[in-house]
């Protein structure tokens, strides 16, 4: 199977995917003097994101639920599927956590795409 993942803002417009997940009840980077002018492929940042509370809590449900998806679109016979994960502006959260499901994709050895929609817009 395809599986697209991708991070994006929601201040730019939803985007068309199988699944949608909104981030930004994670801590946000943005109001972080150090941290507002990086992004979520920088470690600092990441570390910021899913190292907290309630990062650490979110990731330990998501993993196993976007598992759980991909199994099931594969067993309906789905060939492609398509999740994005949006956070406020695109930059920090969003693409944090995209990053780390990259890592945890794969592994399951399907076909994976990965981008950050909305990381250079401001």
């Amino acid at each position: 199977m395809k599986i697209s993942l991708f991070s994006f803002g929601f201040k730019h417009g939803r985007p068309d995917a199988d699944t949608v997940l909104d981030v930004r009840f994670l801590p946000n980077p943005y109001w972080v003097p150090e941290l507002k002018e990086h992004t979520g492929l920088e470690q600092p940042v990441a570390v910021y994101v899913l190292d907290s509370a309630v990062g650490r809590a979110f990731i330990k449900q998501l993993e196993p639920f976007l598992v759980f998806l991909v199994q099931s679109h594969r067993q309906a016979g789905r060939k492609d599927f398509a999740c994005a994960i949006g956070c406020t502006g695109g930059r920090h959260r969003s693409v944090a956590v995209t990053e780390h499901l990259r890592q945890m994709l794969a592994e399951e050895g399907d076909e994976l795409t990965v981008f950050h929609r909305d990381i250079d817009r401001v």
